[in-house]
């Protein structure tokens, strides 16, 4: 099947497809961004070395923070932040890791921890000290809880002496060394105080100045990980003193009484750690709004990198072959689904009250493991689309495909993040459906709202089977019993998430007039969830949901969607709002990309020459 590209359309539609990715007011929340990545500064520099791109990023968070009005209100804006990473993610991932670590975990840490005006802040926020935020010990990760770091109060001279007592209590991979200018860092550390464990807190620790650690503080330079140059270390501490005032969130009494019960000690290491949330958040943006650079040039890509055609008797776009455009359609309505599911999730949190806030956690987390793993899946598949050029550094794709890595792991391991949900919805009704009546078999494969009852009913199937697996192992071990269910019930997870983006698809196609731009979300929306039930179609045949019949007629409706979808990829990959100094950063996004690679010196430039009158 064939696809004919549609290059123009009413500025209307792609305007109201843009309001459907980035929402109603995109231009206040999203236009500073925009404008930033498109200024001079933030263009792709040519021919650096990792560590030349590693001062670079320095050198642009100040340059971002000078053009800010405030970094603390960016700092405590959960929407601010995601906006941040998802403009800046595409342009240079080491300085977007940098800026949310500086803005989100330490800034915001910092901000969430104590009243305003009870700690000066005017070196972070003016930069003379930036910001990071040690956590993770190397022998630690996901159970921060078990963290071995200590900081032991010293009554004597009221302050705190943090200690690394092994090796495994390493902090790991904070951006800790003198690149960049002197640093500061919130160090989370077990507060022990007369004999007694009173749990994790953050600690205010100066750790360098502009040429080395400060004493006290040892830091080592990892290995170089894969993809962006960021300069995570290995830091520890040798009875290292800090004041009392360092300790964030104390209750000075007066008297030094440090006392605290089980219960504040989980509130507060609760505390310690909130940021991760907006953190997820953010790492969701970086990954949809990196994911939509990459469609938007592959895109752009195949409609000017011509190839022959039928028996060699001319040539076309690459485009205009099913083998290319179809990867790409489907990438389009996954791309839609992962920002509007992201969009949903951000929604959710800002408005939560302390009763829905452990659902609106979930959703969350699970959106940043499904969107990271999504993002990756269409970076790849662009990056192949676009074959050699796509390996070059110089076109940018390169460095996406290693970054989205980073968000797989960052703010919470994929794994353990659906793990998490699981356990939390493997015996809970959700309230939160949109439909419980049966689904039956009655409906139309063009009917949204049947194919979203069949993605919740997907949904029913992997978790009624993990129940039954936990509930019939004969062990009475309760990681046995786990184990017995824990791959049917990380398949839910997959298919709530799946679940969560058809009701955002549906939610946002109801909120446009009739229309084009109503048409082409309706038919993105129907391709992602036809995948998806064609990717369930033998469990929904055999549970009595789908006909025979239904079954075999989804490969042609997919196929049908495929090229209405692809028709109007110009035009959909326009509605991402990209600046055109962005994609001009990428030589392959312009149907002149071969002058990247010309040579001034070649042979065609003689012969040039020579072909010219008056010339020698």
């Amino acid at each position: 099947m064939t696809a004919t590209l549609t290059n123009t359309a009413p500025s209307s539609t792609t305007d109201q497809l843009t309001g459907v990715l980035l929402g109603a007011g995109h231009r206040r929340e999203h236009g500073f961004w925009q404008r930033l990545i498109s200024t001079e500064p933030f263009r792709r520099p040519a021919g650096v070395t990792p560590e030349e791109r590693l001062s670079l990023a320095y050198e642009r968070l100040r340059i971002l923070n000078r053009s800010l009005d405030s970094g603390a209100r960016l700092a405590a804006d959960p929407r601010a932040l995601a906006a941040l990473h998802e403009w800046l993610g595409p342009v240079d991932p080491t300085l977007t890791t940098v800026a949310g670590i500086h803005y989100n975990l330490f800034l915001g840490s910092l901000l969430d921890h104590d009243a305003v005006g009870r700690r000066d802040l005017s070196d972070h926020l003016a930069m003379r000290r930036i910001g990071t935020y040690l956590c993770t010990e190397v022998a630690h990760g996901n159970d921060a809880a078990s963290m071995e770091t200590t900081a032991t109060y010293d009554r004597a001279r009221d302050g705190f002496v943090l200690h690394t007592p092994n090796s495994g209590a390493q902090k790991f991979m904070p951006n800790t060394s003198p690149t960049g200018g002197p640093k500061s860092g919130l160090v989370a550390a077990r507060l022990l105080a007369d004999g007694e464990d009173h749990g994790i807190r953050l600690f205010l620790v100066p750790l360098t100045d502009e040429a080395r650690a400060l004493p006290g503080v040892r830091v080592r330079r990892l290995p170089a990980r894969m993809g962006s140059p960021v300069d995570h270390c290995l830091t520890s501490f040798d009875q290292l003193f800090v004041e009392r005032d360092a300790l964030l969130g104390a209750q000075d009494d007066g008297q030094g009484d440090l006392s605290s019960t089980r219960a504040d000690r989980r509130r507060r290491f609760l505390t310690s750690i909130g940021r991760v949330i907006p953190g997820r958040i953010s790492m969701s943006a970086c990954a949809a709004g990196s994911a939509r650079a990459t469609l938007a040039v592959a895109v752009r890509y195949g409609g000017h990198r011509m190839i022959s055609g039928a028996r060699g008797t001319r040539t076309v776009p690459v485009n205009a072959h099913r083998t290319h455009h179809g990867p790409l359609a489907s990438a389009l309505a996954t791309v839609f689904a992962m920002t509007l599911l992201h969009r949903r999730a951000l929604d959710r949190w800002e408005v939560c009250t302390e009763e829905d806030r452990p659902a609106a956690e979930r959703l969350v987390a699970v959106a940043k493991a499904w969107i990271t793993w999504q993002a990756r899946d269409v970076i790849v598949q662009c990056r192949e689309r676009c074959g050699a050029q796509a390996l070059l550094e110089n076109n940018g794709m390169a460095e996406l495909v290693t970054g989205v890595e980073g968000a797989i792991t960052a703010e919470g391991d994929n794994i353990a993040l659906y793990t998490k949900a699981a356990a939390e919805l493997l015996f809970a009704a959700d309230p939160d459906r949109w439909d419980t009546r049966p689904v039956g078999t009655a409906g139309d494969l063009a009917d949204p709202y049947f194919l979203g009852r069949l993605s919740a009913a997907v949904e029913d199937i992997w978790f009624s089977r993990a129940r039954e697996r936990v509930l019939s192992a004969s062990h009475d071990d309760e990681l046995t019993r786990w184990n017995a269910g824990s791959g049917a019930a990380l398949r839910g997870v997959e298919a709530h998430a799946y679940r969560q983006a058809a009701e955002a698809f549906a939610q946002a196609r109801a909120g446009l007039p009739e229309g084009a731009a109503r048409e082409r979300l309706a038919e993105l929306e129907r391709l992602f969830a036809l995948e998806w039930v064609a990717r369930n179609s033998g469990d929904l045949l055999a549970a009595g949901l789908l006909s025979a019949d239904q079954v075999t007629l989804l490969p042609d409706a997919v196929e049908e969607l495929i090229a209405a979808v692809a028709a109007h990829a110009p035009l959909l990959v326009e509605s991402f709002a990209l600046p055109a100094e962005l994609l001009a950063d990428w030589p392959i996004a312009g149907p002149g990309y071969a002058d990247a690679y010309d040579d001034p010196d070649g042979p065609w430039r003689a012969g040039a020459a020579l072909a010219s009158p008056g010339t020698a």
